[in-house]
């Protein structure tokens, strides 16, 4: 339960602009996300609304937008309980992922110029350092970071939209398998790099489709273990 604590530092302070109820939200998928709440922990609303500093209706309203959005579930008599994702759910997000980024990669190999294909290349760079010194947490977020600026580099808004909507989730699936997927994770990225360097559209199609398929593969590896 929450009354156990929660880590040091791990809970976010509220920032004032914006409806408490949007901030209280907002604060509870952080800590949803970063896994300090980690899947199938019981929430309770009273000991949320000491922690946040705030009564317990905005934080009932936030429960009720998580549950929607299905990072909670809500039992009846029970209370709310972090949503533990599935082998399924994992596989679903995964094949949207695929088809997302699959085409973005395709873009941004038509569109990217130098600065941009400096910027990918700097990041990698980066999270190769966080694999070597086993920060699981950094490589996690430079690999998020990553996948964002190929979408950036993609030049479609649309596009770049529809896969922030899954990114929060990608990263809170990813934590367990980052530090197993880890070095092979940066080896696929810097081959997509030289493929959108190249522009060579299919080959960076290709790449994409095998590194999240690969993804996949870690998380069923995962379950298994």
């Amino acid at each position: 339960m929450v009354s156990t604590g929660l880590p040091q530092g791990a809970v976010p302070k509220l920032e004032r602009p914006g409806p408490l109820r949007d901030r209280v939200y907002e604060a509870l998928l952080e800590l949803i996300t970063t896994r300090a709440l980690g899947p199938g922990r019981h929430l309770v609303e009273s000991e949320l609304a000491g922690h946040l500093g705030v009564s317990r209706q905005p934080v009932r309203e936030a429960l009720q937008r998580l549950s929607t959005e299905g990072w909670v579930d809500l039992r009846p008599a029970q209370g709310a309980f972090v949503h533990e994702p599935t082998e399924e759910e994992a596989d679903q997000l995964l094949t949207v992922r695929t088809l997302l980024e699959a085409e973005a990669a395709r873009l941004a190999a038509a569109h990217a110029d130098s600065p941009g294909i400096a910027v990918l290349e700097e990041l990698c760079a980066e999270g190769e350092s966080a694999v070597a010194a086993e920060d699981v947490d950094r490589a996690v977020a430079l690999n998020a970071a990553f996948h964002a600026k190929v979408m950036e580099l993609a030049g479609n808004t649309v596009l770049a939209e529809l896969a922030a909507q899954v990114d929060r989730r990608i990263r809170w699936s990813y934590t367990p398998v980052a530090r197993q997927r880890g070095a092979q994770s940066w080896a696929e990225h810097r081959e997509l790099i030289t493929a959108i360097a190249d522009h060579d559209e299919q080959r960076a199609t290709h790449l994409m489709r095998e590194h999240t398929e690969h993804t996949r593969r870690s998380y069923h590896e995962h379950d298994a273990g």
